[in-house]
């Protein structure tokens, strides 16, 4: 991953974790691969304790700010710690590839 991704992915974090408990913050996908263009989104997998409708949109704000601050789409995929546990998502190949390719921040 580039730095300036890690930079951009590093203050989204922190200003997410404002507002939320992030239990896990990794980027995915063609900038963590490194195989990015010009046109790739900043793919952020987040995972929650719990998420209802008044906190996800407090994390899209955030997103979409951070995003138009930096010049970069950034595509949120948010779980919560009981999804990714105890339903079928578990064994989902985007959670699959999340955990093999995924970048902490």
């Amino acid at each position: 991953m580039k730095q300036t991704d890690y930079e951009i992915a590093k203050q989204l974090k922190e200003r997410l974790s404002e507002v939320v408990h992030l239990i896990n913050f990794m980027v995915f996908g063609s900038r963590a691969r490194g195989d990015e263009d010009e046109y790739s989104d900043l793919d952020i997998f987040l995972e929650v304790p719990a998420l209802d409708k008044t906190l996800k949109e407090k994390i899209s704000d955030i997103i979409w700010e951070v995003g138009f601050e930096n010049y970069v789409v950034i595509s949120p995929l948010i779980f919560t710690r009981g999804e990714i546990e105890n339903s079928p998502l578990r064994s989902s190949p985007i959670v699959r590839n999340i955990a093999e390719e995924g970048i902490t921040v």
